[in-house]
Formats: structure tokens, C-alpha cells, sequence
């Protein structure tokens, strides 16, 4: 890898952990275009690698606003749903599965928009676990199913239930990855001498998080969640 490659991938995960730290999300939805472009081999494990850090800083910073009941159900059905997201790579074309993924997002995101506030109870958050399963191995990115069941909850409970469902089924795909031959140790090599820049970003993310209010939170998942859906879709 040449020295711009780098340097343009520390500057996007610097960014990228800017967004996730203040938000909650955005890490994978940033990083995985840049890296997909710059080196296609480094999806989803560099991705996922990155997070790792990033996410148990979020989660240890929010651990009083964590939502340990809902973190239980989403992790559950996760971890439950990783083996079938492994399965989607070997079945499925790439393109195809942003194509399915993406479509059903956008759907989701627009479904939101018109549908009254909620509490999301056992139902979600095992449907969202399922879903991110399945999406975060196969394709790193898994944020939007968690973000449109807490739009409606504080910011804080969102960013340290998210950072710690993240967290958890992060080290399940990589361990599930690399067991069945899909990992290149290479690629956790690069997400450790990229951590620099990642802590940088994390860092300059806790002097804004905290004037992040509901309303723009809400509107920032909703964006973010259509964002994804068609960055997916058109397989970038």
C-alpha cells in the first residue's frame, strides 16, 4: 500500500470515527466506500477490526445511558444470525446482497418517517439483531437496523446500546471469519497502525456528543439509515 493510500485511509477512518463517536453511528457507512475503492481485499475485515476500539471506547463513555435489556435481546439474536450472514457471502453475489439489503433499508427508513414515535420492545430488537447479523458480516455494514429501532430513544442510550451490541458481535464475525479462512491477518495489521488516527477522531468526538439533542438525532438516523440503503444498492 503507498503512503497517499494511507494517508487517505487514516484521514477517512480519523473522520469516520469523528462521526460514530458523536452519533453513534456512520463508522462502516464512511469507511467501507473509501476502502472498497482503495483496496477492495480490506472489506469487511479492516472495517470491522477498526470498529473494535472505536466501539468499546463509545460503550465504556456511555455506560450509564446503556440499555442492558435491549443490548441483551439484539446481541442474542446477533450472535444467532452471524453463521447465516458467513453463509450469504459463499450463496449470494455481492452486488445482489447490497441490492436486497440496500432496498430493504431505504423501505424501512421511509416506513419511519411517516410512522408515530415508539418503544421498541422484544420483537425489534431481536429483528434487529437478526438483521445486523446478517448485513455487518457479509457486508460490514450493519447500523442501520439498530438505529432505526432506538430514533425515538435519547441519543446517549442510543450511542452506548449500539456501541456495545457493535462491540460484541464485531469479535463474532472476525472470530467466525478468520475460523473459516475468510480473514487475512494482514488486514488487522492495518486497522492497528491506523488506531492513531482513529483515537484521534474518537477524542475530538466527545467535546460535541453531548449537544446532540433527540430531534436532530432522530433526522440524523433517518438520513443515515437512507444514505446507506442506496450506498448499498448501487454497490459502491
Amino acid at each position: 500500500m503507498t503512503g497517499e493510500t494511507l494517508t487517505v485511509l487514516a484521514l477517512t477512518v480519523a473522520v469516520a470515527a469523528f462521526v460514530q463517536g458523536s452519533s453513534g453511528l456512520g463508522f462502516a457507512l464512511i469507511v467501507a466506500p473509501v476502502a472498497g475503492i482503495l483496496d477492495p481485499g480490506l472489506l469487511p475485515v479492516f472495517v470491522l477490526a477498526s470498529m473494535v476500539p472505536l466501539n468499546l471506547y463509545v460503550a465504556w463513555r456511555e455506560r450509564a445511558s446503556l440499555d442492558l435489556r435491549g443490548a441483551g435481546w439484539i446481541t442474542a439474536a446477533r450472535l444467532a444470525a452471524t453463521p447465516a450472514g458467513l453463509a450469504l457471502l459463499w450463496v449470494i453475489p455481492d452486488r445482489r446482497l447490497g441490492l436486497y439489503v440496500g432496498l430493504a433499508t431505504v423501505l424501512a427508513a421511509v416506513v419511519s418517517l411517516a410512522a408515530p414515535a415508539f418503544t421498541p420492545g422484544r420483537a425489534a430488537y431481536v429483528g434487529a439483531g437478526a438483521v445486523t447479523g446478517l448485513t455487518e458480516t457479509a457486508t460490514g455494514v450493519g447500523g442501520p437496523p439498530l438505529a432505526l429501532v432506538y430514533q425515538h430513544r435519547p441519543p446517549a442510550e442510543l450511542r452506548s446500546t449500539v456501541a456495545t451490541c457493535f462491540l460484541v458481535g464485531e469479535v463474532a464475525s472476525l472470530g467466525l471469519l478468520f475460523a473459516t479462512g475468510r480473514g487475512d491477518t494482514a488486514d488487522l495489521g492495518l486497522a492497528l497502525a491506523l488506531a492513531p488516527a482513529i483515537a484521534v477522531g474518537a477524542w475530538l468526538s466527545r467535546l460535541v456528543h453531548h449537544r446532540i439533542d433527540a430531534r436532530r438525532m432522530r433526522l440524523f438516523v433517518l438520513v443515515f439509515a437512507l444514505v446507506s440503503g442506496v450506498v448499498l444498492m448501487v454497490g459502491v
